[in-house]
């Protein structure tokens, strides 16, 4: 286990030890704080040095929860499995349906408004929420640690059937929500670091190579469930490791808020 490290102005460097941390807080050379549940310190003095050492974060986006691991060559920093954000399209859906209804009622309402996305490229809301998230989670860890690269394992889409292939390619790579989302993903991460993607297939023969089983049962929270795949694809890059040195899991699952309900969605007298 190791410590997140940041300077004065916050930027990330090589992670600690605890103990060495436990010293730095004592003498006052350091501040704790925690950064979304996680422990870190802030270095209250210019640090001896800032040489850093290839750090890559491997990601495994899915439907279902996903992985992320912080791993250099040396050490495993953190896994993190995350939920996905999965109620946005019955959202969508429900406001939609009591949009509907109060436009049947006799009373006085505006107009409808023009439709303001018309003509412009847009992103599905339950498709946008769900890669946003991906990429805040993906900013969190680059904010506690100098990430060097990000290695993903790239998701395919395949919604529509044609006899020619490459038309059938270029329907599924512009309308399919995975595709469109996909792609505003990874044009947000370049503005971070490196991207280097996997495919499914090499995943599995990486993981084979090293004798690593993923787990079959899903709703679990440990390594084996989804970090086990993210953990190979950042051991791909960085290497260092035939076995996991770290199997420790932070579980991160997203808040629902609710807004504009209507005193939840019908009306009542008090």
């Amino acid at each position: 286990m190791h410590v997140p490290i940041v300077d004065k102005n916050h930027k990330a460097l090589i992670p600690t030890i605890p103990s060495r941390a436990k010293k730095w807080i004592k003498s006052g050379k350091a501040t704790p704080f925690f950064k979304k549940g996680i422990f870190c310190v802030r270095l209250n003095v210019e640090p001896s040095n800032r040489n850093t050492q290839p750090i890559a974060i491997g990601i495994d986006p899915g439907s279902e929860p996903e992985g992320y691991t912080v791993k250099s060559k040396s050490h495993t920093y953190l896994n993190v499995q995350s939920h996905t954000v999965n109620w946005v399209k019955d959202s969508e859906e429900t406001s939609s349906k009591m949009r509907r209804s109060r436009r049947f009622r006799k009373t006085p309402c505006r107009k409808p408004r023009w439709n303001r996305n018309q003509g412009k490229t847009t992103i599905p809301p339950s498709t946008k929420a769900r890669w946003q998230l991906k990429l805040r989670v993906t900013k969190w860890l680059d904010s506690i640690f100098p990430l060097s690269v990000l290695v993903i394992e790239d998701v395919q889409a395949s919604t529509k059937k044609q006899s020619n292939k490459n038309k059938a390619f270029k329907w599924n790579r512009r309308f399919s929500p995975l595709q469109v989302g996909k792609s505003w993903f990874y044009f947000e991460l370049q503005r971070i670091a490196p991207i280097i993607l996997k495919q499914g297939y090499e995943t599995a023969e990486l993981r084979k190579e090293l004798g690593l089983k993923k787990g079959k049962n899903k709703n679990v929270a440990e390594f084996k469930a989804y970090c086990v795949d993210s953990w190979v694809i950042a051991n791909s890059v960085v290497g260092g490791h035939q076995k996991p040195d770290n199997t420790d899991l932070v579980e991160l699952i997203p808040l629902q808020f609710f807004r504009r309900q209507l005193h939840r969605l019908q009306p009542h007298k008090v």
